[in-house]
């Protein structure tokens, strides 16, 4: 058998890296711009159909997952990406749920939207007055997080109108290297709305679209993400109902965390 030439393995790497990232450049172009499309084209139509504000926003809501679907369909048919989901039947049909789920990628929302119908989520206010996105956040019913003093109440509301709620307990995506954080934020709401917990693990190996990553920064293999939908459970289940407060749970929920992604 031939030796292979030299160089050979490096210029495959490279035009590996070359067409992650343009890959990666279609994908967010695709999602910036079809923001702005939904946003003065579809969404003006959806409502002149008949149903007040949350059955516009229930409709928003299918456009934004089916487009999430699509969009990780794209990475999977272009090898960019393989996702292996465990025990995902435990999204299907939820009702008033707090789903919380570490956050090592930009991608993680996208992955958790397109496999719980109907879900609404926290997002920050850089992404709720973007001109390319926040006309889709604003139209979904999605909750900014810059208000703490309607974030709990607004979280309440969705919850009480029977819809499962996404939120990452750390607030931002998992630095490299850096431990798990939790904030109180997420505490405060499974307290206020009484609802159960349900905890999704999130690994993605190697790191993409990590914190402080660029959209052009590509592996040059396939990288992986991997999530993990555990059983749902209550703050009682968590901590001793004398120790319920935001703190106790927190720093429960923490511990649940680096517990499961210690496993194998």
């Amino acid at each position: 058998m031939a030796a292979a030439m030299p160089g050979t393995g490096r210029s495959m790497a490279t035009l590996s890296v070359l067409w992650r990232v343009a890959v990666s450049g279609f994908c967010f172009a695709a999602v910036m711009l079809g923001g702005v499309a939904f946003s003065l084209v579809l969404f003006p139509l959806l409502r002149l159909l008949p149903g007040g504000r949350f059955e516009y926003e229930r409709r928003v809501r299918a456009v934004v997952r089916l487009s999430f679907a699509a969009l990780l369909r794209i990475l999977q048919a272009t090898r960019m990406l393989r996702i292996e989901a465990h025990n995902t039947a435990r999204l299907r049909q939820l009702g008033p749920v707090l789903v919380l789920a570490n956050h090592p990628s930009y991608l993680d929302i996208v992955v958790l939207i397109a496999h719980i119908p109907n879900a609404v989520c926290v997002v920050k206010s850089k992404l709720w007055n973007s001109p390319f996105l926040g006309g889709v956040v604003r139209a979904a019913g999605y909750i900014r997080n810059d208000e703490p003093e309607t974030l709990i109440s607004n979280c309440a509301e969705r919850l009480a109108a029977g819809l499962p709620l996404i939120i990452f307990p750390e607030g931002t995506r998992t630095a490299p290297g850096e431990p798990l954080h939790f904030v109180r934020g997420a505490a405060h709401i499974a307290l206020s709305a009484g609802v159960p917990i349900l905890p999704v693990v999130m690994r993605c190996e190697p790191r993409v679209l990590g914190k402080g990553a660029k959209w052009y920064e590509m592996p040059a293999r396939v990288f992986r993400i991997d999530l993990d939908v555990q059983p749902a459970i209550t703050p009682a289940a968590l901590v001793a109902k004398e120790r319920a407060g935001a703190r106790s749970l927190t720093h429960a929920l923490e511990r649940f965390f680096v517990d499961r992604l210690a496993m194998p």
